[in-house]
């Protein structure tokens, strides 16, 4: 079953518990989503093999349910570099839009409700560290360790 079919199916009260936003949010946030996608196809490019409904359900996938990138890839048949380009294509795009976007840290900091809000940027990077042969080792590895001194 896909994506399209399981969300016509998904009654109104369960999306808060599978999505963490309510149906309004969502079909706010895919129509602004749609409506972005449409312009960057104008410009042409390769079709994406994610659906912008499917980039959306990454994107809450990956930042709700704190799932790898690997296992979401698996499950919808990409590599977890498209994941990476989805979740983050999302997230910039209801950013520069926004209204989904957090307020400034003045603001923040102005306000007097009395409540802390703690932001964690969770991303996941991968460390490049350069690769270890007994041709090529690393430059300073012999010259790092001080040699003893003797009197």
């Amino acid at each position: 079953m896909d994506n399209d079919s399981r969300i016509a199916n998904l009654p109104e009260n369960k999306y808060l518990a599978v999505f963490g936003v309510s149906k309004a949010t969502f079909d706010t946030m895919l129509a602004l989503l749609m409506r972005e996608y449409e312009t960057m196809r104008k410009r042409g490019g390769p079709k994406r093999k994610l659906t912008v409904l499917d980039m959306l359900i990454v994107f809450f996938a990956y930042y709700r349910d704190y799932r790898t990138m690997e296992n979401i890839g698996f499950e919808y048949g990409v590599h977890k570099q498209r994941v990476c380009e989805a979740v983050a294509w999302v997230e910039q795009t209801l950013i520069k839009d926004g209204t989904f976007a957090l307020p400034s840290k003045r603001k923040l900091a102005k306000s007097d409700s009395g409540l802390a809000i703690v932001i964690v940027d969770a991303t996941e990077c991968e460390t490049e560290r350069p690769q270890k042969n007994r041709r090529n080792p690393t430059p300073a590895s012999k010259n790092a360790i001080p040699s003893r001194i003797k009197s």
